[in-house]
Formats: structure tokens, sequence, C-alpha cells
């Protein structure tokens, strides 16, 4: 495969498009030639699909929406206690970077403004949750391996 690569697009074309994704912060560059095409993908790959797969996934998400309304009773009654860390995108909930390590956080910890707290795949992507604000984890309101929405809180802090 990486043969009919170089016979469409030399090396240098695909290093340059590679320094163009990341200079741009793009999540991805298609360059097409006929049938032909090369596809360069960066690590902020993720911010435009949750906008647009938000519509999208919203319907399919309703029939689990139900479910998901519990979750969002205790977040309503949080605002008093604390600051809530909430799904920055549509995904699967993870606590841990791999099912064999210690979750980043967990209630009682201490969090600093930029740690990581929870991780949340997207698109077969691991996306890094950091918090915005210093605290203490009071509740971790979804399970590991849950379904998460966009905007959904997922952690309170104090």
């Amino acid at each position: 495969m990486s043969e009919k690569i170089y016979n469409m697009v030399d090396l240098e074309t695909i290093e340059k498009l590679a320094d163009i994704v990341a200079a741009k912060e793009l999540g991805e560059i298609t360059i097409a030639d006929g049938e032909k095409y090369i596809t360069v993908k960066g690590k902020k790959c993720l911010p435009p699909m949750p906008l647009a797969g938000v519509p999208v996934a919203a319907s399919p998400a309703v029939s689990a929406a139900a479910p998901a309304a519990p979750a969002e009773t205790p977040a309503v009654s949080q605002k008093p206690a604390g600051k809530s860390i909430k799904a920055p995108l549509v995904g699967t909930f993870y606590a841990a970077p791999s099912p064999d390590q210690p979750p980043f956080v967990q209630v009682g910890d201490t969090v600093k403004k930029g740690d990581v707290v929870l991780i949340i795949e997207s698109m077969k992507l691991m996306n890094e949750v950091t918090s915005d604000v210093d605290g203490v984890v009071q509740e971790i309101l979804v399970k590991n391996g849950d379904a998460v929405e966009y905007d959904q809180p997922l952690m309170i802090l104090s």
C-alpha cells in the first residue's frame, strides 16, 4: 500500500501536508487526483467531528437518554456543591488509561487545573479530558464504559 502512496505523492509532499495539518491545527487534509487520494490526519481531528456528530448521535441517544436522566438529576442538585466536569464530545467514558491501570482519579482525590481526569473514546480515538479547575473529586456520575453525550456532567469537584 505504501508503494501506491509513493507513486501518487512523493514523501516531500506528504511531509508538507503533515506540517500544514500540525501548523494550522487541522483535523485532517485530503488531496485527490482522479480516483487516487491521500488523507493526512492530525491530533486535532476530533473537535470538528463532535459538532457534526452531535445532531446525528442525538437521535439514537434519545433512547439512551431515559437511563441517563437520573444522572442528570444529581447534576442539577450538584450546582451548589461544586463544579461539574462535562463531556466535551460524544463517546465512551473511561476512568483509566487502560484496563490494567488504576483510574486517573477517585472520589476524594485532589485535582489541579490541567490534570487529566478521564478519557472519552470517540471514533476509535482516545481523548484525554482535563480539569479546568482545582478541587476535590466529590462524585463520579458515570461508570467505566458508559456511553456519554456532549455536555453531560461526568464528575463533580468541590
